[in-house]
């Protein structure tokens, strides 16, 4: 029996997964391989069967910030399952599983009497995913806030721990790389006001209802600003709101939002990044980096 087949019939690994309904797209194929780690047990049995050295991995968090290929992804996705779930606080410091929801943990902190996690209400992903990414909004990172990190490399089945410094934080980066899991991080808070948290929390949501288009198909941030430049405001400028390819535009409520209708493919997402991309280019020499990711496409 091979490792594939045990871990099948263990049932940690399935084949052919649907991956549209794992993204707020809700776009792209299946996966060669889909891993669903309920918890380190699943975890560690992945780990020590030496297929993530063998496979192209894709570490799968909340998938706010992915297109998946419309012929899928033909390598091995996983995705840390309920284990991951769990929140402890000590002092100031939070402790959050791979998997939590940023706004859930930016609630939880709040009512626990810590503040200065709040932004995190604003972010659309996984804790894994801001330590990945270097998560960020109003003006505060991930990296403003983590302790460390908590890490197990896929292919090798080491674990490590890592601080903010050691992990090579830049804007939307770090050093984890495409085999690390991030299982949990922890983070530091501040002391204050369950209300004073509370009303930040408003606030925040509030921006993000009156300038972000809520309850569409949709990514977050298109684009990585460039330099001290909003992405948002430079395709604005070009006049590129409503752009279409397919059944996917550029929002008119914030022109670095590409919403997709029901229709819509992710070969329609990425044609309309190229566009926008392509124009933004040659009219101002602004060469706009993707802050999505594009997985399971020819180059």
């Amino acid at each position: 029996m091979t490792a594939v087949e045990r871990l099948v019939q263990q049932g940690i690994l399935q084949k052919d997964v649907p991956l549209g309904p794992y993204t707020t797209y809700k776009s792209g194929g299946p996966a060669r391989y889909f891993a669903d780690l309920v918890d380190e047990s699943a975890l560690e049995t992945l780990a020590s069967s030496g297929i993530a050295g063998r496979h192209a991995v894709l570490v799968l968090g909340r998938g706010s910030n992915l297109v998946v290929a419309d012929r899928g992804f033909n390598g091995l996705v996983v995705r840390l399952g309920k284990g991951f779930t769990g929140m402890r606080f000590e002092g100031l410091c939070v402790t959050a599983g791979g998997i939590v929801p940023l706004p859930r943990l930016a609630r939880a902190a709040v009512e626990e009497g810590l503040t200065g996690l709040e932004f995190f209400v604003g972010v659309p992903g996984s804790v894994g995913g801001a330590v990945r990414q270097n998560a960020g909004c109003f003006g505060l990172e991930t990296k403003d806030v983590l302790v460390e990190a908590r890490l197990v490399d896929l292919s090798s089945g080491e674990r490590r721990s890592a601080t903010a410094g050691q992990l090579d934080f830049d804007y939307r980066h770090s050093n984890v790389g495409a085999t690390d899991l991030v299982v949990e991080a922890t983070f530091r808070g501040r002391p204050g006001e369950e209300a004073v948290g509370k009303e930040k929390l408003r606030e925040i949501i509030r921006w993000r209802r009156d300038h972000q288009p809520g309850g569409t198909l949709n990514a977050g941030s298109v684009f990585k600003n460039p330099g001290d430049m909003a992405a948002g405001a430079l395709i604005d400028e070009l006049g590129l709101k409503g752009l279409c390819v397919g059944d996917v535009c550029v929002s008119y409520k914030h022109a670095n939002f590409f919403v997709a209708g029901p229709n819509a493919t992710s070969d329609d997402i990425r044609r309309l990044v190229r566009e926008v991309k392509s124009r933004v280019f040659e009219e101002t020499g602004t060469n706009l980096e993707p802050e999505i990711q594009f997985v399971g496409f020819e180059e």
